[in-house]
């Protein structure tokens, strides 16, 4: 019997099995500009900030972080922080499970409008509620009767924060939940399952890791956020500032050292929530798998 020599044909190769049918100098360039890229405006910044809070030592970086005002600028960030991520939890729960299981009017409606923070300006959405909150608003006579005060304080900076942070829990749920669909849900409510015992134990265990992803991103942006609450927040020193906000002030006043050393913060909030989004990415992942 002659010898049957197969010729391995380039859909068996193995730069085509691994989908690599560039040449090594054009991946080589390709990574190189992209890790370029990062290291330009990710790593130098992040080192700058390090550098610049620990110029003078650690005495300094302490005192910048312990003081009155910008110790007033921490607990104000956590507290906007500690509202606003579990608000955005339950109503991104649950706007992506109506949207994804189950047909209503209306429904294209609130899908536009969980996306409308990303298409209007953080700047322009402050503004929205000094015209409707402040001193000259739309509902300023009510406000005023009952000595209700929203804008330049801190119920102002709440909604703010709330309404920039309220799509990333449910934009990263409707897609996890419509991947799933409803099969599942039925069949343990066919089984006699109640609708709290189908969300508890069917519903939750699916959407677990998007879920926590979009409570991470939720976290880091209600933290970070500057444009709308510097707009309502009337930049009052001990009262109504966060620590964006902070670090705006001491760097207009020059005081370089406190503004990197409060910056420096939220530079570990920042590497914090990457870390944690990794694990996230990984694990969830590894349960798709």
């Amino acid at each position: 019997m002659p010898d049957l020599h197969v010729v391995p044909s380039q859909a068996t190769s193995p730069r085509a099995i691994v989908g690599q049918t560039e040449a090594p100098w054009i991946r080589w360039l390709l990574i190189t500009v992209a890790l370029g890229f990062l290291g330009l405006v990710l790593i130098v910044p992040l080192a700058a900030v390090f550098t610049e809070a620990f110029a003078k030592g650690w005495e300094l970086y302490l005192a910048a972080l312990v003081e009155e005002e910008a110790w007033s600028a921490i607990k104000l960030t956590l507290l906007i922080a500690s509202i606003t991520v579990p608000l955005n939890l339950i109503f991104g729960v649950a706007a992506a499970w109506a949207i994804a299981k189950f047909q209503f009017a209306g429904k294209n409606l609130l899908v536009t409008l969980i996306d409308l923070p990303f298409a209007v300006s953080p700047v322009i959405s402050g503004l929205i509620f000094v015209l409707l909150f402040g001193a000259q608003g739309v509902f300023a006579p009510v406000l005023e009767a009952y000595d209700i005060q929203i804008v330049y304080a801190w119920p102002g900076i709440l909604l703010a924060t709330l309404f920039v942070t309220f799509p990333f829990v449910a934009r990263e749920l409707i897609p996890v939940m419509q991947a799933q669909g409803t099969e599942e849900e039925e069949a343990a409510i066919s089984l006699g399952a109640s609708g709290w015992q189908t969300f508890w134990r069917v519903t939750l265990p699916n959407i677990k890791w998007g879920l926590l992803y979009g409570v991470i991103l939720c976290n880091a942006r209600a933290m970070g956020e500057f444009g709308a609450v510097s707009v309502v927040s009337g930049h009052i020193r001990g009262e109504t500032n966060t620590i964006p906000l902070h670090v705006e002030i001491l760097y207009n006043e020059y005081n370089f050292v406190a503004a990197f050393a409060v910056a420096s913060l939220l530079a570990v909030l920042a590497l914090f929530t990457l870390v944690i989004k990794s694990i996230v990415e990984w694990k969830s992942g590894e349960h798709r798998g």
